[in-house]
């Protein structure tokens, strides 16, 4: 189980990560290649992030994870389509075709494990990320609520930011939305030696809930990354992943 305490980085050792790191600043050198929608907007682009009060696991089933997951697509807009009745259609897949009009915002990853979750978005429309956490954490408080016959708070606090204020800490936050994963398979994982830290990174990027995936694949069902910084976009394996972890 994941202890709820939020994410410590540490600085990860070695020659095989030092290479990585080295490479990607390489590449980045030269501002010649960069396209139009590389150019960083400081403020723009912010990490919420919560988790239960009190220690309190909020996903400990799939039904739980696979709703929050829902709630992301669904809630992310200026209208709230009727969920009870496309939860009760017996098509899941009915959720991820529904047309939500205007977004409130992009959403550039996400990642939720047992007791947190961890979301990348920038805004759509003033005051677009309030408006989407207040309904997200409403809705899934509601749900959680009914079925476990409780009443009372279900996160810790309204939720918590953090801004980008520079490339650098952009890629760095994109990157440990997902790397997070990581500690559900080793708590340490940041402090293991090369090959190790490696394969709990590849873990990390095959987690099923988390937008890695979608990375991955190109396959964008609940990520925008059009309205971020084209090397969000092209942030497709670990690799990539690990350099804009080290350049904060």
């Amino acid at each position: 189980m994941l202890n709820p305490a939020y994410y410590t980085d540490s600085m990860v050792k070695g020659s095989l990560i030092g290479f990585l790191v080295g490479k990607g600043a390489r590449e980045g050198q030269s501002g010649k290649n960069a396209s139009k929608n590389d150019v960083f907007e400081p403020q723009k682009y912010v990490e919420v992030s919560n988790c239960g009060a009190e220690g309190r696991v909020l996903f400990s089933s799939q039904e739980d994870y696979d709703r929050f997951e829902a709630y992301l697509y669904l809630l992310n807009s200026l209208e709230s389509p009727r969920a009870s009745n496309l939860f009760a259609s017996g098509r899941p897949e009915a959720i991820f075709e529904t047309a939500r009009g205007e977004k409130l915002v992009a959403i550039g990853a996400y990642c939720f494990t047992p007791k947190e979750f961890r979301i990348l978005v920038t805004p759509l429309i003033r005051g677009g990320i309030g408006k989407f956490m207040q309904k997200l954490q409403t809705a899934y408080t509601m749900y959680f609520n009914a079925k476990y016959h409780r009443t009372g708070r279900v996160f810790q606090s309204a939720y918590k930011s953090e801004s980008a204020i520079s490339d650098a800490q952009l890629k760095y936050l994109f990157a440990r939305v997902h790397l997070g994963a990581a500690r559900l398979f080793n708590e340490n994982w940041q402090e293991e030696d090369n090959a190790e830290f490696l394969r709990l990174v590849a873990n990390a990027m095959k987690y099923r809930y988390s937008s890695a995936n979608e990375y991955v694949t190109s396959k964008y069902l609940i990520t925008s990354p059009e309205e971020y910084p084209g090397y969000i976009a092209r942030a497709k394996n670990a690799e990539t992943h690990i350099r804009f972890w080290h350049h904060r």
